[in-house]
């Protein structure tokens, strides 16, 4: 990470800063339904575009900012009704400040979301403490650093032009470390599943790599990844294809965390029941587990890409595009490639871990012993 660690300069490459710009918050005070002029956006279905369409006007007073207590009146995003943006509803504004050529403007940025996500971190912060108690709270402190991790130092190394995949490897390593140890201890089990984790981001990016190049993954599928790259100076897509990479192996790492833990445990578990049980043994009925495991996570795997991935999936159906042009197409294959070898990744972490589990465990048998003596050892004085 230090190495990896960009350097002032080199840090704000590829920065947009917005000069004379607030984002002020606001409280609506009206609406007004109109007609207004049309614009590509508005095409129908059938390939025209109307000469107006149905706009909405919002009156507002600025709450925050230099125009506090202002009367505004801007227009709402398209497709906002009158009952989508009530009286009191808060929303937050663009102010563009008044130039030497310019009067000051006001434009519809977005709803203001701050109290209910709040709310509902607040919600989901209690709920985990209380069911997890102070595990739950180390996770929570685990996974606050984590976002910290990338911010301070994998997204502005991404923006500097480090070797992505590393970024990714590195930044993703680091998590781990200060997440599980903080969650779960430190103990040989911990460092078991780190193990096994590092061991599952390995087979990740190996393959990741190995796919992204027979795919021909370029990682510029949109508007959005054509302008990052003219961002970044990428006359090609190198830079891309390094940042679709590092999101594979990112996107890994939760899952990858939740099976080497519970592979972990399973075969301490199993060795406490069973002090005599060998390595092979242990190994075999871990794997049992874990067989169940990786059922029920790849599903989620799937699952969750194809929740995040459900207008496109729903544009694709109302153009009737053919199957398997539509899943050999850049935005699918994509998202195909990182959730194979996401999954890959996954069910090769799970032997990997109980083997390196077997071996730990049974490293000591001395230990296990003593574990024995101090539980058997109760129950006889109380006879």
């Amino acid at each position: 990470m230090i190495a990896l660690w960009p350097s002032g300069d080199s840090a704000t490459h590829g920065e947009i800063v917005a000069v004379d710009t607030e984002y002020p918050a606001a409280r609506v005070t009206g609406t007004a339904a109109e007609r207004c002029e049309s614009s590509s956006e508005d095409r129908l279905a059938d390939g025209t575009i109307p000469a107006q369409v149905d706009c909405l006007r919002v009156q507002a007073v600025v709450s925050s900012g230099t125009g506090k207590g202002q009367a505004v009146e801007v227009w709402a995003t398209a497709g906002l009704r009158a009952q989508d943006v009530p009286i009191g509803t808060r929303i937050t504004l663009e102010h563009y400040g008044a130039t030497a050529g310019e009067a000051e403007a006001w434009a519809w940025h977005d709803f203001a979301r701050t109290l209910p996500l709040l709310v509902l971190a607040a919600a989901f912060a209690a709920v985990t403490i209380a069911v997890a108690r102070m595990r739950g709270l180390r996770a929570l402190i685990g996974l606050a650093l984590s976002f910290v991790v990338i911010a301070s130092f994998m997204l502005p190394a991404l923006l500097a032009g480090e070797n992505a995949l590393l970024v990714g490897l590195v930044g993703s390593t680091v998590i781990m470390y200060v997440v599980l140890y903080l969650a779960h201890g430190l103990s040989r089990r911990t460092s078991t599943a780190l193990l096994g984790t590092m061991a599952g981001l390995g087979v990740t990016a190996g393959l990741g790599v190995i796919a992204a190049s027979a795919a021909h993954i370029t990682g510029v599928t949109s508007e959005d990844s054509f302008r990052l790259a003219s961002l970044l100076g990428q006359s090609d897509s190198t830079a891309l294809r390094g940042i679709f990479l590092c999101g594979v192996v990112l996107a890994g790492l939760g899952v990858l965390n939740d099976v080497t833990i519970t592979q972990a445990s399973a075969v301490w578990e199993l060795r406490s029941a069973d002090p005599e049980a060998t390595r092979r043994d242990l190994f075999t009925q871990a794997m049992r587990i874990g067989r169940d495991h990786i059922a029920s996570t790849v599903y989620t795997i799937a699952f969750a890409y194809a929740g995040a991935s459900l207008p496109l999936l729903l544009l694709v159906e109302v153009y009737q595009l053919p199957l398997v042009q539509t899943l050999t197409s850049g935005e699918f294959a994509g998202e195909i490639v990182r959730t194979l070898v996401g999954s890959i990744g996954l069910v090769l972490a799970i032997p990997l871990t109980t083997a390196i589990a077997a071996l730990v465990v049974t490293a000591d048998p001395q230990g296990a012993l003593r574990r024995r003596h101090r539980e058997t050892v109760p129950l006889a004085h109380h006879h």
